[in-house]
C-alpha cells in the first residue's frame, strides 16, 4: 500500500493548478466564424478582427515580411499588432522605391537587389496604404491591428478568429470600400466559451464599383511627388 498522508497537500495544489488550467483552456476556447461578401460574392484579402480593452492590453509586436515579386507587393495585404516590425526584402531583379503618406505610418524605403533595410516600426493603429515611385502598378496594405485577435479572409471569404469569450467590437477592412483606404465596417458581437458563431457581413460599399485601380495609382502617385516638392 502506497503511504498517501504525506502526498495529500501536493495532490490538492495539483487539483488547483489542473482546475486553474482548465479554466484558462476555456477561456481561450472561443471562437467565431466570419463570412465577408460583397458585391453578391464572397470577399478574399477581408482583414476581421475583435477589439475590447482586454484585447489591447494583450497585444504583443510580431515580426513580419512584406516582399516584392514581380513588381507586386508579396502579401498585398498584411495585418500585424501595434508595435510590429516588418521587412520589406526585395525579390525582384529590379530596383523599387516603396513609400507611404498614410497618418498611421509615413516612410521611404528605397530597395535595391539584394541590399538589407532595416525593418520599418509600425506602432499606430490604422490602415498604411503602400505605393512604388518606380512601379506605378503596385498597391499594398499594411493594416496595423492593437488586438492580437485577427485574420484574413481566403478564397471561401471565410475567417475563424479564436479569442477569449466575451463581448468585442468586430471590425472587417478590405481594400474596396469606398470609403478611403482607412474605412472600417464594424458591429458588436458576443463571442461564447466553445461555441461557434458565424457572422456574415454584407459590406454596402463595396457595392458601389470603386475607382480602378489605375487611377488610384495616379492618385497616390500624386500625392507622393507634391510631398517630394513640398507642396
Amino acid at each position: 500500500m502506497i503511504a498517501t498522508k504525506g502526498l495529500r497537500p501536493w495532490i490538492g495544489r495539483w487539483c488547483l493548478c489542473a482546475l486553474a488550467f482548465c479554466a484558462m483552456d476555456g477561456a481561450v476556447a472561443a471562437s467565431l466564424t466570419v463570412a465577408v461578401d460583397g458585391d453578391g460574392v464572397r470577399l478574399e484579402g477581408a482583414v476581421v478582427s475583435l477589439h475590447s480593452p482586454a484585447a489591447r492590453s494583450a497585444v504583443r509586436p510580431m515580426s513580419a515580411e512584406m516582399d516584392q515579386r514581380q513588381a507586386e507587393f508579396v502579401p498585398n495585404v498584411l495585418p500585424v499588432t501595434t508595435g510590429s516590425r516588418v521587412v520589406f526584402p526585395n525579390g525582384d531583379n529590379l530596383h523599387h522605391h516603396i513609400y507611404s503618406f498614410s497618418p498611421a505610418q509615413r516612410f521611404e524605403l528605397p530597395l535595391f537587389g539584394d541590399r538589407q533595410t532595416p525593418p520599418v516600426l509600425f506602432d499606430t493603429p490604422g490602415v498604411v496604404e503602400l505605393g512604388c515611385n518606380i512601379h506605378d502598378g503596385m498597391l499594398g496594405y499594411v493594416v496595423v491591428l492593437d488586438t492580437p485577435y485577427f485574420a484574413t479572409t481566403g478564397t471561401s471569404g471565410d475567417a475563424r478568429l479564436e479569442a477569449p469569450a466575451g463581448d468585442y467590437t468586430l471590425q472587417v477592412w478590405h481594400e474596396r470600400l469606398d470609403d478611403g483606404p482607412g474605412a472600417r465596417v464594424t458591429r458588436h458581437v458576443h463571442v461564447e466559451s466553445h461555441r461557434m458563431e458565424r457572422v456574415t457581413l454584407e459590406l454596402e460599399a463595396a457595392r458601389t464599383p470603386p475607382l480602378p485601380v489605375e487611377v488610384r495609382l495616379r492618385h497616390l502617385q500624386e500625392r507622393f511627388r507634391s510631398l517630394e516638392r513640398g507642396d
